[in-house]
């Protein structure tokens, strides 16, 4: 409680007061002019949303109770939210063209995202689709990938296995975040960063990283960000800072790999990395994929394989230490999968031979595991799009052009319309048919993922990596909090980290 006290008095105090203000006349103005337009209920105003900043997922979650689709009303917009499934298929895929990034949201992500796939429409957007598309369907990348996730789950496994035999707290998140990031730069950029070995750019570029996403959501609810960034004060002052931190750390990846290419002969078709399909690219292309643009590219594979899967493996492991028993039966099932024995293998040898494609595809109560920490902890726990032209959704509510309208992964499934009664328990059997085989769901209910044109191209390399970490760790050690009286919050950011991290203990497995 003191921690949330603490995060409000930080507000500033003209920020609310004028902030009301100009939501009440917002309020007032629009609600004189509905007319017959059969807009979304009203829910609440920007205000409600800076005041609730500190725990805003579970204020969206609690209204989406209360409201399937409903607005907060801002100076300048209106925000539409839902977790209507009918209207998540109609935005996502349906009428997909009408919905979009748009400049709004462009104009809050670039300082970090730039021009990058998850900040832009259009032509540059269909551009980096079809070159990720091109590479994360080849064998190629898959094997490629696969090599790597092994490679990395074994040093993070010795890592474990170092504190868990002198009994210290270790961080899982922090290892996972480290893992990620190893793993991402080496599969999308052919680079060893060397994060999990402690080298201190990479650290620093990870914070400066995840301080300036933290900060591009703030800006949704601070109408003064522009005014602090053009006189370079206060949270924009840190994010200008942070970026040209990322942004100095991402040239030097570049100019080595251009250096090393440039070195190499053959065909850069070649290459397993994607940045290598991309700098082929720019031979064809010198002016449109410029170092600017390659950059973007970069920050926006780095959210996509480090933040999304490091922050799910994370809410993964505090399930399980929440649920010892459904720990302990993943556990059973990886022996009996991989038909080994704590005793019988060591790490590399268990990660090379054991964690075949076909073992881990029998490993169902895993994978169904890692989809319910995904249904009530998305990595991307709310995505915003923006309304082209006048349109009406399934439910029969109007939006209008310029609106921003966001579908919600988080509340979503903690919804009991969706899920049933039984919506916030972890309960992985729900994703099991009587034989014990997973079954999916509509990826409208399930939006861990997206849908439809923007669905995500990593999926599968998400679980594969997912998947061997997990079995690794779980093979070999069993897991607790470090302190069970811990309250585990999350931090309010473009992706779902937990908030401080996850102090836990490991003891290896006899």
């Amino acid at each position: 409680m003191d921690s949330l006290t603490s995060k409000i008095n930080q507000i500033p105090v003209s920020l609310v007061v004028t902030t009301l203000l100009i939501s009440l006349c917002v309020f007032k103005l629009l609600f004189l002019s509905k007319k017959k337009r059969n807009l979304p209920p009203i829910a609440g105003t920007i205000f409600h949303q800076v005041l609730n900043f500190p725990r805003f997922i579970e204020f969206q979650t609690n209204l989406s109770a209360k409201y399937k689709t409903f607005r907060m009303l801002t100076p300048s917009r209106n925000y539409i939210y839902t977790v209507d499934p009918a209207n998540v298929e109609y935005i996502l895929k349906t009428n997909a063209a009408n919905f979009g990034k748009g400049p709004h949201n462009y104009e809050l992500l670039s300082d970090l995202l730039g021009d990058g796939i998850f900040a832009v429409d259009g032509d540059k957007w269909r551009q980096q689709r079809k070159i990720a598309s091109f590479e994360f369907s080849t064998k190629v990348l898959r094997d490629y990938s696969s090599g790597v996730f092994r490679k990395t789950a074994t040093k993070l496994a010795n890592m474990v296995s170092e504190l868990a035999s002198s009994n210290q707290m270790m961080d899982i998140q922090d290892l996972f975040m480290r893992s990620t990031m190893d793993s991402i730069f080496k599969v999308g950029f052919g680079v060893d960063l060397g994060t999990l070995s402690g080298v201190e750019e990479s650290k620093a570029f990870a914070k400066a990283f995840d301080d300036a996403s933290a900060q591009s959501i703030y800006r949704v609810f601070d109408v003064f960000w522009k005014i602090k960034r053009f006189l370079n004060i206060g949270s924009e002052e840190k994010m200008k800072k942070d970026v040209k931190l990322i942004n100095d750390f991402i040239s030097n990846v570049i100019d080595k790999k251009t250096e090393k290419i440039s070195t190499q002969k053959g065909d850069f078709m070649n290459k397993e990395d994607i940045l290598s399909r991309f700098l082929l690219e720019k031979e064809k292309s010198p002016n449109t994929i410029t170092n600017k643009y390659l950059r973007d590219v970069i920050l926006n594979f780095v959210i996509a394989g480090r933040d999304t899967t490091a922050g799910t493996l994370s809410w993964f492991f505090y399930l399980l230490c929440k649920h010892p028993n459904i720990q302990e039966k993943i556990a059973r099932e990886i022996r009996e999968a991989t038909k080994m024995e704590v005793e019988n293998v060591k790490f590399d040898e268990f990660i090379s031979s054991c964690l075949t494609e076909e073992n881990m595809n029998n490993m169902q109560y895993l994978h169904a595991s890692l989809s319910e920490t995904l249904r009530l902890y998305p990595a991307v726990p709310q995505d915003a799009k923006h309304c082209f032209s006048d349109d009406t959704l399934p439910d029969g509510f109007d939006i209008k052009k310029g609106d921003t309208i966001d579908y919600q992964p988080f509340p979503m499934g903690r919804m009991k319309f969706l899920w049933g009664d039984d919506a916030e328990e972890f309960k992985p059997e729900r994703w099991l048919d009587k034989d014990g085989l997973f079954v999916p769901q509509s990826p409208f209910k399930f939006t861990a993922f997206q849908a439809g044109p923007r669905i995500c191209l990593g999926k599968e390399f998400a679980y594969r990596q997912m998947k061997i970490f997990a079995a690794t760790l779980l093979f070999f050690f069993k897991f607790q909090m470090w302190n069970e009286n811990r309250e585990v919050k999350w931090r309010t950011m473009l992706t779902l980290q937990i908030d401080g991290g996850l102090p836990l203990r490991a003891t290896h497995r006899k």
